[in-house]
């Protein structure tokens, strides 16, 4: 089972999200997202929000598709996204797919992709991956990982989360690494590309933020 999650960040952002679907798949709305689902022909199993980015003729629209919701007032201590992630999360799926939450506002993208990494501070290796019409992106922790080409997402960045990622090696890649220590703030794993089919990453210690991106 997987569980995708729509947010209500811009529309011109959105991949086609049947791409991203399967028969058995669980559509969770978060506030203007909900309305966006419905737009798009599914409906959700779940809403969370304030949906005080909605207008009423919308939330009518809304309350009248959806069977369960779970509405909270706008002043709250986590965030919509955090909300629907937590709940996600107890479901025990195979992946959670995140979409709607990049674009507009820098401070809920960022939320966004922190709130990624409580599930791994946690000892939780859940498969969480947040996507857009130009990017994928995805938080690991210590391991040795496969990761196949794709055409539509060229380039491969390796972005540490923590103040130090140990060991990371980088194996089928255009620029490999051996066992290389990263900081907080390098650059050195930006903009890398497979040269075959498939590669592999690896390391040790820490936190790394995989982005899969095209121009």
């Amino acid at each position: 089972m997987n569980i995708n999650i729509l947010a209500g960040g811009p529309e011109e952002l959105l991949p086609n999200l049947n791409e991203y679907s399967s028969e058995n798949d669980i559509w969770v709305g978060v506030d203007r997202g909900v309305y966006t689902l419905i737009n798009k022909n599914i409906t959700p199993e779940i809403a969370f929000g304030d949906f005080d980015s909605v207008s009423k003729e919308e939330l009518l629209v809304i309350e009248g598709k959806v069977k369960e919701m779970k509405r909270f007032k706008p002043e709250k201590n986590e965030t919509d996204m955090e909300l629907a992630l937590n709940w996600a999360i107890k479901q025990e799926p195979d992946l959670i797919q995140i979409f709607g939450a990049t674009g507009g506002r820098l401070d809920h993208l960022l939320a966004n992709v922190h709130l990624m990494v409580n599930p791994l501070m946690k000892g939780n290796k859940l498969n969480i991956v947040l996507i857009d019409n130009q990017n994928i992106l995805a938080l690991k922790g210590p391991g040795s990982y496969k990761i196949e080409k794709r055409v539509d997402k060229k380039y491969i960045s390796f972005v540490p989360l923590t103040l130090n990622v140990e060991g990371l090696t980088l194996e089928g890649f255009k620029y490999p690494l051996i066992k290389r220590h990263i900081s907080i703030g390098s650059t050195l794993c930006i903009s890398n590309e497979l040269i075959s089919d498939n590669g592999t990453f690896s390391f040790s210690e820490g936190i790394l933020l995989v982005i899969r991106s095209n121009d």
